[in-house]
């Protein structure tokens, strides 16, 4: 599922199959267009073509309307982090090296989705399901590390809950800073890809990772 902004809003008085499915559509418009701080009830309304207080038969308020949109943006990117990791074949590294371009492709091509997730600031402390998604996700990268901390020497081996906290802080900042679906993305003399790819390798071959690593 691609999210393209310039399907544009629905015609006043659209008449809807689906108002909440239309009130998620609404936010990642005005995601993409605004930011997450753009994104208000009475906006989404004006974009679905309904009243004001049409919104809170779905949505107790904007944060729980980010929340379904975040939701839905980490089911999305645990199933992209999946594919790409397919449980660490032909080898872990490169298994490892292709889920970090996932990571980066899913914040270019899905800026709305990732900006709902990582910058709207909803409280994952009062949304259970929101948070056990987001661990869903960042599990994936869990998985992977400790697949590859496997192959490291015994001696000071790391904890991969440390190296996966690592890698995603790498993945993450290069993402939002140069690695942007939109207005947003920094220049770089080298391409987001190719920037984790030789940060992920400095760092593995710091922690110890033989160049060339058994299959595991």
């Amino acid at each position: 599922m691609k999210w393209n902004q310039d399907d544009g809003p629905p015609p006043r008085g659209y008449h809807h199959g689906n108002l909440k499915e239309t009130l998620i559509r609404a936010a990642l418009d005005l995601i993409a267009r605004k930011g997450p701080s753009g994104v208000t009830f009475a906006e989404a309304a004006r974009f679905a073509g309904v009243s004001p207080a049409a919104p809170y038969r779905h949505f107790r308020d904007r944060d729980e309307l980010l929340a379904n949109v975040a939701l839905r943006g980490f089911g999305l990117f645990e199933a992209a982090l999946a594919r790409a990791w397919d449980d660490g074949q032909p080898e872990p590294l490169a298994a490892f090296e292709r889920m970090g371009r996932a990571y980066l492709e899913f914040a270019r091509t899905e800026p709305a989705y990732y900006s709902a997730m990582f910058e709207a600031g909803v409280p994952l402390d009062d949304n259970q399901e929101l948070r056990a998604a987001g661990e869903g996700a960042f599990g994936v990268i869990r998985t992977a590390a400790e697949r590859l901390v496997a192959q490291l020497p015994p001696q000071g081996r790391p904890p991969a809950l440390m190296v996966a906290l690592h890698v995603w802080a790498m993945a993450h900042g290069i993402a939002s800073l140069f690695g942007r679906g939109d207005a947003g993305r920094r220049k770089v003399p080298m391409s987001p890809d190719e920037l984790l790819e030789a940060g992920v390798l400095v760092y593995l071959r710091g922690l110890g990772l033989p160049s060339d690593p058994a299959v595991t």
